[in-house]
């Protein structure tokens, strides 16, 4: 008798007809599916910070304390979710599943309450909105678990071992990543700032309501890669009436209240991360010593250790949501073109350079590969830290060289933005090509959560940087620019030393992380 982690692999992926372009049917529905999921996700996100400091009047340190908390489980529960797509419900229904609790987080988020006051100067909030606000987090924190580790492993099933066009495939799939965040920063932002922050997330809200609606139907060209491994399992009786799949169903509602508890105490936050870390680094000791083989153990150690190499490129990138923002809202100019841009909308630099960039990495990266000049996973993993870096020494060189008005010019941001998505392609498509081409078969929803659970590392990290840049309003509200330049300044130096240094690093290890993949590219 097999158990569900033994089934029968799911049946290999078909070509010819159920492709479209060189690639399958499925990518393209996985491509819109998180376009939009992204468009929901990050159309929230960027407003976030400023609408904790400027609406709700939170200090900087608690509004990074509260986005290090809220991004720390968003990355965290991917772990849940990969493992429990992995042994019991497929990535089909873990994606559906998903996508309505995103869709009820994010339309809650657009009930937004009073705004805080001032008063005999104490701050003064709506109680109730606050709440209503911490729930609509937590489910999106439970809706991400599920949806974004399922969704990235069906892109990987739909290949077959060995395909060379899956880095590529990967690669038109982040595209669609960055085309909903463009336009997420460009509309949510421009509504929230501008409109009301209800608007901002309202829209948010709506672009998830399409994305669950393309992946229900379009999920017949997944190729029977998204089942689950065990159905009959699924409708087994394990209480009372209810069978296994809703009390799986009823586990995530209660959930939902567990991350509403936590999302308010970072510290716990930080705890309930370790522990997860601890039982997923013993779970994956017993795995790789009892059902692994010699060489099946040492790509998953390669891989752990892309993982916690990618942390340090996270912990910079999440800058771009954190002391970037307030940077852009405080200290610089953001007219160009003859338009004012807001400081979420100026978010959009980043998916914009993905979005003109990717097309020319899905090209490069099968031509190198042909030429037997394609770089190797660790290789593209340092360059990718290297220009993280760069990114911040551009920026903290801009700090530095303020106009004649006070305040930076707005193309050291640009350049900044360039930089740093250059390492974003370098690194995040092709990180999760790794983490589905080095995992052993059966556990790889879990292994993209690992990845996930290094992101949420990060975003811990990435909070506690961006409080050392806190700049609080004068007693007008105002704020010092030349103390808050001198602030941020210190901080990317700092940070752009880190990313050289580490990137580096992974360069001189990369031949012997490439013997341990074993011929894996």
């Amino acid at each position: 008798m097999t158990t569900s982690l033994d089934a029968a692999p799911p049946p290999a992926p078909q070509t010819s007809t159920s492709e479209l372009w060189g690639h399958p049917k499925g990518l393209y529905v996985c491509f819109f599916t998180e376009m939009w999921e992204r468009f929901s996700f990050y159309g929230m996100k960027v407003l976030l910070l400023l609408y904790l400091t400027k609406y709700h009047l939170f200090t900087d340190a608690a509004g990074y304390d509260l986005l290090g908390a809220y991004a720390g489980l968003v990355y965290a529960m991917p772990v849940i979710g990969g493992l429990v797509a992995d042994r019991y419900l497929g990535m089909r229904k873990s994606v559906v599943l998903g996508g309505i609790l995103l869709c009820c987080g994010h339309l809650g988020m657009a009930f937004e309450g009073e705004q805080a006051r001032v008063i005999d100067g104490g701050v003064v909030q709506d109680a109730l909105s606050i709440e209503v606000f911490y729930f609509s987090l937590a489910l999106i924190v439970m809706g991400v678990g599920f949806l974004k580790p399922n969704i990235s492993t069906i892109v990987g099933r739909l290949y077959p071992d060995g395909d060379a066009r899956q880095d590529s495939g990967f690669t038109l799939f982040y595209m669609g990543i960055n085309v909903g965040a463009f336009l997420s920063a460009l509309v949510c932002g421009w509504l929230g700032e501008t409109h009301g922050w209800n608007w901002g997330f309202g829209a948010a809200g709506v672009g998830m309501l399409i994305g669950l609606g393309v992946f229900l139907s379009g999920q017949r060209h997944l190729q029977g890669q998204a089942e689950p491994r065990d159905p009959p399992a699924l409708r087994r009786r394990v209480l009372g009436a209810l069978n296994l799949e809703a009390v799986i169903h009823a586990a995530v509602i209660c959930g939902v209240f567990v991350v509403w508890y936590l999302i308010r105490r970072p510290v716990a936050v930080h705890w309930t991360m370790h522990a997860t870390a601890t039982a997923l680094v013993l779970g994956m000791g017993w795995f790789l010593w009892t059902r692994c083989t010699r060489q099946q153990a040492q790509q998953m150690l390669v891989l752990t250790a892309l993982i916690l190499f990618s942390m340090v490129f996270w912990a910079l990138y999440e800058q771009t949501y954190g002391s970037w923002i307030l940077f852009s809202d405080r200290v610089m100019e953001r007219e160009a073109f003859g338009i004012e841009w807001t400081a979420s909308q100026l978010a959009s630099l980043g998916a914009f350079f993905i979005f003109v960039l990717s097309p020319l990495f899905a090209w490069l990266w099968p031509r190198l590969d042909r030429a037997g000049r394609n770089p190797s996973t660790p290789a593209k993993f340092g360059l990718g830290i290297v220009f993280a870096g760069l990114s911040f020494v551009v920026l903290a060189i801009g700090a530095r060289s303020p106009g004649n008005s006070g305040m930076v010019a707005l193309w050291w941001f640009v350049a900044a933005y360039f930089v740093l998505e250059v390492g974003e392609l370098l690194l995040s498509p092709i990180g999760l090509s790794a983490v589905t081409s080095l995992s052993v078969p059966r556990v790889v929803s879990l292994m993209m959560g690992a990845w996930f659970l290094a992101s949420a590392y990060s975003e811990v990290v990435a909070a506690w940087l961006g409080k050392l840049s806190s700049v609080e309003p004068g007693a007008d509200g105002g704020i010092d620019v030349a103390h808050a330049l001198s602030r941020y300044a210190d901080l990317f130096s700092n940070l752009g030393w880190i990313g050289l240094g580490a990137g580096v690093v992974v360069l001189l290890l990369t031949p012997i992380l490439r013997r341990g993949m074993h011929g894996v590219k």
